[in-house]
Order: structure tokens, then sequence, then C-alpha cells
């Protein structure tokens, strides 16, 4: 049975919206931490001028070969494992890459591993893409993101919600120019980074 994912099905439409106004020319896009493989599979049906290369941690691959071999889509790339502390990375220049709620669950070393990888992977004026729920400005934008950080870091205090002033400070480190700032239902974020150097 075919892992499934009730919030991807939630966001995955308004996430396609930005992403085709962002992923606009032909390339490869990298996902990072795919979970189930169902964005990947709807976003590269609804987007054939790319290439999706979806990852994530070795224990989350059948689920997303499962969703694959069910889309036979010519523009999926065989799913590989990716652990963003660890590598391997992918050693060809990458378009694009997308990233959907990984930065609260990583710790703090493993979001910087990921922006860090990110920055070496992608090709000049290449963008990155990454939804969730962020803090503004150092502030909870709303009461049930409060409640869901709390919860979060009961279950490891390594976890919770990112600022996106220490997101974007991250990001200039690693040569990625904050472009763009999407608020999107559920009280989530989409930020679209351009890597400049």
């Amino acid at each position: 049975m075919k892992p499934r994912s009730p919030a991807a099905e939630r966001n995955r439409e308004p996430i396609l919206r930005v992403l085709q106004r962002v992923f606009v020319e032909p390339g490869t896009v990298l996902e990072i931490g795919a979970g189930t493989g169902q964005h990947a599979v709807y976003f590269a049906e609804r987007m054939p001028h790319l290439q999706w290369l979806a990852t994530d941690r070795e224990e989350n691959l059948p689920g997303i070969r499962a969703w694959f071999e069910d889309a036979r889509l010519p523009n999926l790339c065989a799913p590989q494992a990716l652990d963003v502390s660890q590598g391997p990375w992918p050693t060809d220049p990458m378009h694009y890459a997308f990233s959907a709620n990984t930065a609260h669950i990583m710790s703090w070393p493993q979001v910087q591993a990921m922006f860090a990888g990110v920055a070496r992977v992608l090709a000049p004026s290449g963008r990155f893409c990454l939804y969730g729920p962020f803090n503004r400005r150092g502030e909870f934008t709303s009461e049930s993101n409060r409640e869901f950080d709390r919860a979060l870091r009961a279950q490891d205090p390594a976890m919770g919600l990112r600022d996106d002033r220490e997101l974007c400070a991250l990001a200039r480190g690693c040569g990625l120019t904050l472009e763009s700032d999407h608020d999107m239902p559920a009280n989530n974020r989409l930020l679209v980074w351009r890597k400049t150097g």
C-alpha cells in the first residue's frame, strides 16, 4: 500500500501555483525530504518541462517508488537517498530545489546543512523554494503555529518553527538571496531564494 499524506493533498495546489511562476525554464528539480512522493508526482505531471529528482532518507524510498511506479511519468527520476547532513548530494548542477515541511522537523544544524548543500548543487541563478510554517521577524504568525511549535519541541527540543530572519541570514551566507515570500493557506509560507554567487 502506498503511503499517503493528507497535508500533501491539501497544500499541493497552492504550492503548484507558485512553482509554476518560479520553475519556468526547463531543468531539473531537486526535492529534499520528498516524504511519500505525492508532491513529486503531482508537480511532475503538471510541469512536464521539468525533470523531478525526489530525495529522502533511505527508509522512505520504498513509498516514493510505489507512487512513481503507479504514475509512470517520464520526467520522474528514480528517487535517491539523501541525508542532508551526510549526503550523498547530487553532483550534477540543479536548476531548482524544493522542500516542503522539513525545516521545522530538522535540527538547526540539519537546516544549515540543507542550505549549504542546496547552494552547492544549484546552478547560477537557480531557485530554492522552501514551504512550511515560519515565524515572521521573531513572532508566531498564529496561535495554531505557536501550539504546533510547542508540540514539536515537546517531542524533540531540536525541532521547532524557524524564523524567517535566521533563514535569510543563513541563506545569504550561502550565496542565496530572498527573491519572494508567498503567504499560503493554514498559516504557511513559501520562501523563494535565488543563487547569486
